[in-house]
């Protein structure tokens, strides 16, 4: 459980600088203020996009084998964008607040790309093992 928190923690973050970055990646407070509140938010994103991205996107994965051969491996960084719609969608019909993307294209696919590094530099910094599993 500490390891899938830390882990959304940096997937916050990689959001955050994603939002930061690219344009058409979004925030959206709403009436919030605090900067608490607006930390909260973050990271109820962030743990909604491990959510779906632990839940939807292996299946959708394994439907897009075949792209994976034509594309060799490039249809991944869509798929990444697609989560990251996903979620964007989520949080605009669940929620008052939320993360905003714009379109798949470029907004999605420059902020997965994004995301995607700090989520590198996530597995480069957390190494999976079984005592951080269980804890």
């Amino acid at each position: 459980m500490r390891a899938f928190l830390i882990r959304s923690a940096f997937t916050g973050l990689g959001l955050w600088i994603a939002t930061l970055i690219v344009p058409g990646v979004d925030f959206d407070f709403g009436d919030l203020t605090s900067w608490w509140e607006k930390l909260g938010v973050v990271l109820l994103v962030a743990i909604l996009f491990g959510l779906i991205n632990g839940i939807i996107k292996p299946i959708v994965q394994v439907l897009a084998i075949p792209l994976y051969v034509v594309t060799l491996g490039l249809i991944h960084i869509v798929i990444n964008a697609l989560m990251l719609r996903i979620t964007s969608w989520c949080t605009d019909n669940v929620f008052p607040v939320g993360l905003q993307v714009d379109d798949i294209f470029w907004s999605g696919v420059f902020g997965a790309i994004v995301i995607s590094i700090v989520g590198w530099l996530t597995a480069l910094l957390m190494k999976d093992r079984l005592e951080n599993m269980y804890r």
